[in-house]
Parts: C-alpha cells; structure tokens; sequence
C-alpha cells in the first residue's frame, strides 16, 4: 500500500461498552437478549435430556428382564442399546453444565468446546456399548442357536411395545425442541442433536427387534433374530460415526458458517476506511460462538490515533452485526496481499489491534 505509514504494534483494544461473553453463548452489546435466549434454549435442552434419561433407564431394566426371560438375543441388543444410550444422557448432561463455565486463565476463549468433547464420548458409548454388543449378540446366536420360550417371548414383545411408546414420546419431545428452535438451527446444539439422533435409532432399533423376535417365533429360526441384533448393531455403529465425524470437525477448530463468514467479510469490505481483507479466518469456539481474526489494509493516510480510533469502531459495529462474533482480532498490514493470506499463527509477531 503506497504511502502507508509505519504503525506501531498496538495492543488488542476491547470492544467499547461489550460485555465479555460466557463461554458459548453470544457476544452481547448492551443487552441481555441473547443471554436470556440461551439459558432458555439450554433449560429446554436440559429438560429434554432428563426425558430421555429417564425413559431409558426404565427401558433398560425392562429389555434386560425381557432378553433373560425370552433368551433373546435381540432384546438383550436393545437393551445394551439403552444402558449406552442412559450413559451418553449423563455425558451430555456434563455438557450442558460444564460447557456455560466463563472464561479463565487457564482458558481464555471459555469451556465452550466442552460440548462438544463430551458428544464425542457419547458417540464412543454408542460404538462400543450399543454397537458392539448388538453385534456380538447377533454373531453368538447365529453360531449357538437360542432357546425358544413363547411365553417368554410375548412377554418380550410387550416390553418391545412399551419401549416404543416411551421412546417415540422422547423423541416427539426432542423433535417439538428442534422445531421451536428454528428447525436445522436448533440441530446446531450438538447435545440436542445427539438424543434426536439416538431416540430416533431406539424407535427403529425397537421396530427391528420386534420383527426379528416375531419371525423367530412364527418360522423357528433363529437367523431372523440373528440378523435383526445385526441390523441394530450396524445401525448403531453408523449413527456413532455420523456423531463423532461432527464433534471431531468441531473440536480440532470447525470455520464459522458460510453465511455468518460471508456477513463479516461484507461488513469490513464496507468500511471506508479499509482498502481490502487481505485475509479473514473464523473459528467456532462454542456453540453460539466464533473468534474472528482479519488481516486488513487500510487506506493511506490514517495515523496511529486514527488507526486505533478506526478499529474500536469497525469492532463495535461488527459485534452488533454478527452477535456471535465473541473475539474479534484485527491484523493492519501494508504488506503484500500474496504475504498476507498465510495464517495468523504463521505470523505472530504483528499484534492484532
């Protein structure tokens, strides 16, 4: 940039009159709109959790009597099915807590993250609780056969009849959230997303077992509830992995959505006093949450008064556009734009204004 004089490294400036924001929750500007938004949508999703909580430890108990009763290697699937899913409730539960803790020393951007971590290990539990023994079941019967017990096994279905109520009133719950929550915005919440995804699979895992138990019963083979135990286990492993792909791309530092990137880049392009974005770089830091780091090229003329004046302002405004933008870092650079597109970690040196 012709002319630009030489700045000094100025330290970052805070945002004028932005209160710092709770780890995943949104930056807010002289107002508690968003805060109160949050905590609702969090009560919300707490109480959803408990529901399906509840409605699986219960379930548990009674595929567990069930699959002993029957000797039947699908129920007992299903009811490893919901001992995982009861432990996964517990971690997301931990995420909903931990996950609001407000920023420290030791964690300067907040806990935000911790929602995220802890639907990674609720998806762990899915695998190896759920999945794995669903498969073992399945492979156990095919190879040993399973001892027929009619009684047992109507006792069985009307479990499987039971669960399927509890867990479709679970899921109507976690779906009526979703919805008031504005549909696929509401899937954002990882631990909301994580009990619609599992209730969802115990309502199709409950439907399979049924079938499977029904044709052992009518046919005498026992490959038909061989098979349904597999199809649960294979089901439970595929919705394991969709959940942990998700929670890895949030944890290892997943960019802002296209749209919210789109909106911060237009809104410092719009300003008269930058010449060009050299470089802009997102990173979500929570649930409703992003750090932004710009490297800009400012106009020529402007002094080191009027450099710091202009990035309090560009802060100010962008903070009440894009409330989720909770850290905002602004880099001037003079340098070329080739240069300037390399990571801010790259190039440490030049503080942010």
């Amino acid at each position: 940039m012709t002319g630009f004089p030489a700045f000094p490294r100025f330290p970052r400036i805070p945002r004028a009159r932005c209160e710092p924001p709770r780890a995943g929750q949104s930056a807010r500007v002289s107002g508690t709109s968003s805060t109160t938004s949050d905590d609702k949508a969090d009560r919300r999703t707490h109480v959803t959790v408990l529901v399906a909580l509840a409605a699986n430890l219960l379930i548990a108990v009674a595929k567990a009597a069930g699959g002993l009763l029957a000797g039947s290697p699908a129920l007992l699937s299903e009811a490893a099915h919901s001992v995982a899913d009861s432990f996964n409730e517990v971690f997301l539960l931990a995420a909903l807590r931990r996950s609001r803790r407000p920023p420290d020393k030791r964690h300067p951007f907040g806990y935000g993250k911790e929602r995220f971590f802890w639907s990674l290990l609720a998806a762990v539990g899915i695998f190896v609780m759920g999945g794995c023994f669903s498969f073992f079941q399945g492979a156990e019967a095919l190879k040993n056969g399973a001892e027929e017990k009619l009684s047992g096994y109507v006792a069985g279905l009307v479990v499987l009849g039971v669960a399927f109520v509890a867990e479709g009133v679970s899921l109507a719950r976690a779906l009526h959230q979703v919805r008031r929550q504005g549909g696929t915005q509401g899937m954002r919440d990882p631990a909301l997303r994580t009990v619609v995804a599992e209730d969802g699979t115990a309502v199709l895992g409950v439907t399979l077992a049924a079938v499977g138990m029904a044709l052992h019963m009518v046919t005498g083979q026992v490959v038909w509830e061989a098979s349904a135990s597999l199809a649960i286990g294979a089901l439970l492993v595929f919705v394991a992995y969709r959940l942990g792909r998700e929670a890895r791309d949030q944890l290892i530092g997943e960019s802002a959505d296209p749209r919210t990137a789109a909106r911060i880049r237009s809104l410092l392009e719009a300003q008269p006093e930058i010449d060009s974005v050299e470089a802009l770089f997102t990173m979500k830091t929570g649930l409703d949450t992003v750090l932004v780091a710009a490297r800009v090229d400012l106009v020529p003329g402007l002094d080191s008064e009027q450099v710091e004046e202009v990035a309090v302002r560009i802060k100010r405004s962008l903070a009440n556009t894009v409330p989720e933008a909770a850290e905002i870092f602004l880099d001037i650079t003079d340098r070329p734009a080739d240069e300037a597109r390399e990571s801010p970690a790259a190039t440490g040196e030049r503080g942010g204004a």
